[in-house]
Formats: C-alpha cells, sequence, structure tokens
C-alpha cells in the first residue's frame, strides 16, 4: 500500500519538510519514495504541491497521512472534512 507522508529535510530546529509518496513499510528517511509531490515549511507554514500529481496518487489508491491530508484540504485539491492528528 502507498502513503503519500511528510519526510524531515533541513537542519536542527528548523522543520521543513517534503510531501512524498512511498510504500507503507519503508520508513521516511530510508530515501526509497516514489516521487516528490512537494514540500511544506513549517515555521512559514506555506504548502506547495503538485495538486495534478497528488490527485493521481490519491486515485491509484494510495492514502494521506493525517497531517498531509489536512494540508490538501487547506489548499483545496481534496474535499472533506479534517482529521484529529492527535
Amino acid at each position: 500500500m502507498l502513503n503519500i507522508r511528510l519526510q524531515r529535510v533541513g537542519r536542527k530546529n528548523d522543520p521543513s519538510f517534503r510531501v512524498i509518496v512511498v510504500d507503507s513499510k519503508l520508513k521516511p528517511k530510508a530515501g526509497n519514495f516514489l516521487e516528490i509531490l512537494g514540500s511544506y515549511d513549517a515555521r512559514k507554514g506555506k504548502p506547495t504541491v503538485q495538486a495534478d500529481r497528488a490527485k493521481y496518487w490519491l486515485s491509484v489508491g494510495a492514502r494521506a497521512s493525517g497531517t498531509v491530508h489536512n494540508l490538501l484540504l487547506d489548499l483545496g485539491i481534496v474535499k472533506g472534512k479534517k482529521v484529529n492528528v492527535l
């Protein structure tokens, strides 16, 4: 099964993330992701995601993590309700 999740990149105390598509059995730090869909800078709060590629992977059967699902909702790529990730 495929997951769309965040991969932390950047230096210490400066969180920034990549939005990646990865097999659910692999760890996000392994580097064995299938595609980079975008990025999210947590300090600035500005996500950038390729909408067409995200829709494609979701149509193929990939599941978005809770945080990525909420980011896609904020960008207007996906419709629905926000997920409580706590």
